[in-house]
């Protein structure tokens, strides 16, 4: 009872935090791991007891199909050569780097460990970085770049560990068998995500209430990471191809219903996961500290030149990688508007490299025995530099990431995105004079209601492009918002008498509450903003 009080509390304050986070500047993500800490530490507080096992499976799932249905497949492709450099290329950089300290520092540790080490702590994590980099205004691209990268390098950092601890374990390593397993787990997580995001599309189209949809939703990533794994793919790659798969075919335009539901229930999934992970980051705190007693202190110079290794490595990959970008870029004629081209948005990168639940995850998970009964080598001493090297980077570097991007002038371009989005709807409404013309030549639409539902789109084009327009007709455009804002306000006042008239009636003996909520409902879509 008392672990599902504490779960129960880490999940309340994943909602009351949200709040304070935006009104005092801190990232939610890092305010979490404080509040974790500072309840790992009271007495009274119970140690948490969760399955590292399982953390992975019931965590990543779910974040990573949610953050995916942000993106799509073309994005994807545009920032190939992103993903090449930061989500296989890095990590394998940065593990073999923490590799080497590690067997520096303690020449006796077994080189699989010193590689399971590096594989831990090599890939920054994808929720963490895009929380704490959107909470401070950071511009979209570089935004799309940290979520890439964090959706990516999950795949090689998750197979590498499972190498090195199996060589560690069984005391077999073949450095051929590791790439055949790596490019093995990736083909087959492809194959099996479309698969299976094929399917769902399919089981979707079957079902016509948006309820039923979304069910299948939730239960779609843990499906495909589980099926995944049992087969020897990557789990996390076949569920953010899955998602990838879904949200580009499977959803179409007039999922009106699915989307609005979806959009919602999965905003609160996002929140509530991702802020019971790192909550349990600052909780699992307390279990490192028990684990490895008073040797810490003595621990913590190795800690240090690890990160200092992490965080260089990062910088001494960003910068050179940005400038030989630029250079490839000129030389072929073309700019690519996803890749760091300059040493301001390549500095703010590297900074925003923080770790997370995965490396948490993987460094609990490492055993703690081998095959024959002997203790596992160096595992306390993994499992707390892992555990320095998340807390430095989420508290560190997320709590002064803002500070980084004003002084390197980086911050999101609000013009641009306005301007942006009024494109859009610019395109929005032409598409719909398009369609009007086209409705009205072959189904011979009264004259007065085609003159009616032209004039409101011609509106909605001058709302969004008042420059096509002269000073005249932007003039009686202006007149003519002015009544519709007035004709929407005793609209809406109207909507909420009736509201307020189905709440009494839902409270009358003999009335049918779900009859009640049924209307009440449409009021409700009615009332909504578009």
């Amino acid at each position: 009872m008392a672990q599902l009080t504490l779960l129960f509390l880490v999940l309340l304050a994943a909602i009351v935090t949200t709040p304070l986070a935006r009104r005092f500047g801190v990232p939610q993500p890092v305010l979490m791991t404080l509040i974790g800490i500072v309840m790992a530490v009271l007495p009274f507080v119970p140690d948490i007891s969760l399955d590292p096992d399982l953390i992975l499976p019931l965590v990543l799932p779910p974040l990573i199909y949610a953050a995916a249905q942000r993106s799509t497949t073309r994005f994807f492709r545009a920032n190939s050569r992103v993903i090449l450099l930061l989500a296989v290329a890095l990590v394998l950089v940065t593990t073999v780097a923490v590799a080497w300290a590690a067997r520096w520092i303690a020449p006796a540790l077994p080189l699989g460990a010193a590689v399971a080490l590096g594989a831990i702590i090599s890939p920054p994590d994808p929720i963490a970085a895009a929380a704490v980099a959107g909470s401070v205004g950071l511009p979209r691209r570089l935004l799309g770049i940290l979520e890439t990268e964090g959706l990516f390098n999950d795949v090689t950092a998750l197979v590498v560990y499972g190498l090195a601890v199996d060589a560690v374990v069984n005391g077999r390593f073949s450095t051929l068998y590791a790439a055949e397993r790596l490019a093995l787990s990736a083909v087959l997580a492809v194959v099996f995500g479309i698969g299976l995001g094929w399917l769902s599309g399919k089981v979707m189209s079957l079902l016509d209430d948006p309820t039923l949809q979304v069910g299948l939703s939730l239960l779609i990533p843990f499906a495909a990471y589980s099926l995944a794994e049992v087969l020897h793919g990557s789990g996390v790659l076949a569920v953010l191809v899955c998602s990838l798969w879904i949200n580009d075919r499977a959803v179409g335009a007039d999922d009106v219903g699915f989307r609005l539901v979806g959009s919602a229930f999965w905003d609160v999934v996002e929140l509530l996961i991702s802020g019971m992970a790192f909550g349990l980051i600052g909780l699992e705190l307390a279990s490192v500290l028990k684990e490895v007693g008073h040797n810490w202190r003595g621990m913590l110079g190795d800690a240090v030149l690890v990160i200092l290794v992490v965080v260089g490595v990062r910088l001494l990959w960003l910068l050179p990688g940005g400038w030989v970008t630029q250079w490839w870029d000129r030389r072929r004629g073309v700019r690519e508007e996803a890749a760091p081209i300059s040493w301001r948005e390549s500095l703010v990168l590297w900074w925003s490299g923080m770790r997370g639940v995965a490396s948490v995850a993987l460094a609990l998970a490492v055993p703690y025995t081998v095959d024959g009964g002997a203790p596992f080598p160096g595992r306390a001493e993994i499992v707390f530099i892992a555990f320095c090297v998340v807390l430095f980077t989420l508290l560190v570097q997320g709590l002064s990431l803002a500070w980084v991007v004003r002084r390197l002038h980086l911050s999101r371009d609000e013009d641009a995105e306005d301007a942006a989005e009024r494109q859009l709807w610019y395109r929005v409404s032409k598409a719909g004079i398009r369609r009007l013309k086209e409705l009205a030549e072959r189904e011979d639409l009264p004259e007065e209601l085609v003159d009616r539902l032209k004039q409101r789109q011609l509106d909605r084009v001058a709302r969004t492009r008042p420059d096509i327009y002269d000073e005249e007709q932007r003039r009686e455009y202006r007149e003519r918002a002015v009544r519709m804002r007035r004709f929407r306000e005793v609209e809406q006042e109207m909507l909420a008498a009736g509201r307020a008239e189905m709440q009494l009636a839902r409270m009358e003996a003999g009335a049918d509450p779900e009859l009640v909520d049924r209307v009440i409902r449409t009021l409700d879509l009615r009332s909504a903003p578009l």
